[in-house]
């Protein structure tokens, strides 16, 4: 695609994965689908609280943060599973590595949604073209619904994400904040909760548009910086970059790809390891992370998915004590049946001059051969370019 100039106007996307944890433990057990379903923390416990729930289950009045026992008198079919993070994690790496191969300009707001500058990659002439792309391409490749707002910035994207759901795509554009915005109440708007709506609505500010409309000083008087804040959105400004920096990102750093055909073979899967960790080391390598946490993401043909981890003594950031890591795993609990898709991650990240290694005389020599070829390594690919120079792999 045709990438635009500096001075293009903005165009960000916000994506928001409907009824996340719902909906990948229905891709993980087909027979979950199309029935009403809650993840809730403690699922024996009638006060236990519900996590997320399926669009299903909403149908019945169910919603987040409900007990369990709540939710079972407004819908006694419901099925109710409990959490498993680390799927969800796996899951989630498996979406942004998808967004990542359209642009570097990704920011993680958190398990299940994200901004994305699509500025130089299409601006607004091919905005929902490229959403709507983006949406099937995770629908296919995962099986997962989401959907997605595009707007000139952060605030009206997430605003717009939330407006067509599940499988919608909005546009929201400056001009139509007060046709759109400015008749809700404050309420409806992000950032503002049930305190601050309190104290807005004591001032007898009870809309957006009141919001809007407002003296600064008195919004000032009330919320302080915060705020001046709410009332440029209010006004459709939001000046925030999206940050493909932010704290979020750095959770966690993993790549995986969907396969053309089903793999049988462990010799076919072999290279696909090493090529998800050369990727990961890359990501690792850029914002000088390492991490003590590998976990690798295996999709079975039938949508079956499991994941498996390790925690090592010694936090890693090269490609092939991640991929030896990881194939370790994947020999450990493959269980031969035909593979659609394979993933790597690497969690509990730091940087790097966080870490410690008690080096003893054995291993002190080794490390420091090992730390200048990498450094030998890095300066010719910045020089010339990636492939020009490749370790060797161990143990193949």
């Amino acid at each position: 695609m045709m990438e635009l100039t500096s001075a293009s106007p903005r165009v960000i996307m916000h994506l928001d994965m409907n009824s996340f944890f719902a909906s990948v433990e229905q891709v993980a057990d087909p027979k979950l689908k199309g029935i009403p379903l809650a993840v809730a923390g403690n699922p024996k416990e009638r006060r236990g609280i519900l996590v997320t729930c399926s669009y299903e289950a909403r149908a019945y009045g169910v919603y987040t943060t409900m007990t369990v026992g709540e939710a079972k008198r407004l819908c006694p079919q419901l099925t109710i599973v409990p959490p498993r993070h680390e799927l969800y994690r796996q899951m989630s790496d498996s979406v942004f590595e998808i967004l990542r191969s359209y642009t570097e300009w990704v920011e993680p707001v958190s398990i299940d949604e994200a901004y994305i500058d699509t500025t130089k990659i299409g601006g607004l002439t091919h905005a929902y073209d490229l959403a709507s792309e983006i949406q099937m391409r995770i629908l296919r490749e995962l099986d997962l619904p989401c959907s997605i707002g595009i707007a000139p910035n952060k605030f009206l994207a997430k605003t717009a994400s939330d407006m067509k759901k599940p499988m919608g795509i909005t546009i929201l554009r400056k001009r139509q904040v007060p046709e759109i915005l400015w008749p809700l109440p404050v309420i409806e708007m992000h950032g503002i909760g049930k305190r601050t709506e309190e104290k807005l609505q004591s001032a007898g500010i009870k809309t957006i548009g009141h919001l809007a409309a407002a003296e600064k000083i008195t919004i000032e008087g009330l919320l302080g910086k915060n705020g001046v804040r709410l009332q440029k959105q209010a006004h459709g400004i939001d000046e925030r970059p999206v940050d493909p920096e932010s704290a979020e990102a750095r959770k966690s750093i993993g790549s995986s790809t969907t396969l053309p055909i089903d793999l049988t073979e462990l010799d076919e899967c072999i290279p696909i390891f090493e090529r998800l960790a050369t990727k990961v080391a890359k990501r690792l390598e850029a914002k000088s992370l390492a991490g003590v946490t590998i976990t690798i993401q295996i999709r079975y043909s039938d949508w079956q998915n499991i994941s498996r981890s390790r925690t090592v003594h010694q936090a890693v950031y090269l490609a092939e004590d991640i991929a030896a890591v990881a194939l370790e795993l994947f020999k450990r609990h493959w269980n031969h049946e035909p593979i659609r898709l394979l993933g790597i991650t690497v969690g509990n990240v730091i940087e790097r001059h966080e870490m410690v290694e008690q080096l003893t005389f054995d291993n002190y020599e080794q490390q420091e051969k090992e730390y200048k070829m990498d450094q030998l390594v890095s300066d010719l690919t910045e020089r010339f370019g990636d492939g020009v120079i490749k370790k060797g792999w161990a143990n193949k």
